[in-house]
């Protein structure tokens, strides 16, 4: 089949579009900045196009060129902060929604899109339980302002036009290049492995760390079905302190320097407790363990310096 890949050029998009190609899959991808070169996958393996998904007209041609069987839409800031709300509106909320529309009048109806576990707002919302899909959403931030409006629109457009809109709610993603969004995590695995210093300002604040290759897995494994059980799915991932997961990477790096300035902010913590039965389940999904893919990070970065590999 042929699947269209909205913001085929970002943190997970190249993933996403390596591993439908090692299933044999045709991959049209799109972005508004050039598709960077992805390991594994000839130039020619795939046809892409440069778009911006806020303009309605240029959506509606690349569904036009590529006749997609599937969508993902992997086009949204992240990362913007509070900044620039029209901006950022633009892209999060009238881009997903030219996406949504335009596959509904050009009858793609199978759209898989990215959500976030921004939804929820911090886990005080939720006590020391585990936060489901069927629990209300309380962010905020204007980031997740969008996503929960991403989220209602599908619903609108699944329940009016019969479509299947599914959702995913990545955490906090984390990989080698990761330099959007919550980073915190990443730096504390990154800065070591080349030797650098970092400091953050609370040793328990919480994080929900995925490795991008298992969101990316998941995003394909959804995409690929004809219609998934349910609207939307959480990604979860590891519940680790920046504290714990600082012991991690010394256990690999024991020179490591990695500073706090404050022992606690626990109660700072974004929902980091997420039950994500539905999608494991559902799509056949295990994750690798946090502490192999912070030893793959810290190859990654060191391969990359030039620096001797760490063996586990």
């Amino acid at each position: 089949m042929t699947v269209l890949v909205l913001g085929g050029a970002g943190f997970i998009g190249p993933r996403v579009i390596r591993k439908l190609v090692e299933r044999g899959e045709e991959v049209y991808a799109t972005d508004i900045n050039p598709l960077p070169d992805i390991p594994g996958v000839e130039r020619d393996a795939i046809r892409s196009a440069r778009i911006d998904i806020t303009d309605f007209e240029q959506v509606t041609r690349a569904i036009v060129e590529s006749e997609p069987d599937r969508i993902i839409n992997l086009a949204y800031l992240l990362g913007g902060g509070e900044g620039n709300p029209h901006h950022q509106m633009r892209l999060n909320i009238l881009g997903m929604d030219n996406c949504f529309e335009a596959a509904r009048l050009l009858g793609v109806n199978r759209v898989v899109y990215a959500s976030s576990v921004a939804v929820s707002g911090q886990q005080a919302n939720f006590g020391d339980r585990l936060a489901t899909e069927d629990d209300g959403t309380f962010g905020t931030s204007q980031y997740a302002v969008h996503k929960i409006f991403n989220e209602f629109q599908a619903k609108m457009f699944n329940d009016n036009y019969d479509m299947s809109v599914t959702g995913i709610r990545p955490a906090n993603v984390t990989g080698p290049d990761k330099v959007r969004g919550s980073t915190d995590h990443v730096r504390c695995v990154t800065l070591p492995s080349r030797g650098e210093p970092v400091s953050f300002p609370y040793q328990e604040m919480m994080r929900l760390p995925i490795h991008v290759e298992d969101i990316a897995e998941a995003f394909v494994r959804v995409s690929l079905v004809d219609r998934s059980e349910y609207p939307v799915y959480n990604s979860g991932g590891t519940a680790i302190s920046l504290g714990d997961l600082a012991e991690m990477v010394r256990g690999y790096l024991p020179d490591a320097q990695i500073a706090f300035d404050d022992p606690g902010g626990r109660e700072h913590s974004g929902n980091y407790l997420v039950d994500n039965s539905r999608l494991l389940n559902e799509f056949e999904l295990t994750y690798a363990p946090l502490s192999q893919r912070v030893l793959e990070i810290i190859n990654d970065v060191r391969a990359d310096e030039g620096l001797p590999l760490i063996s586990s």
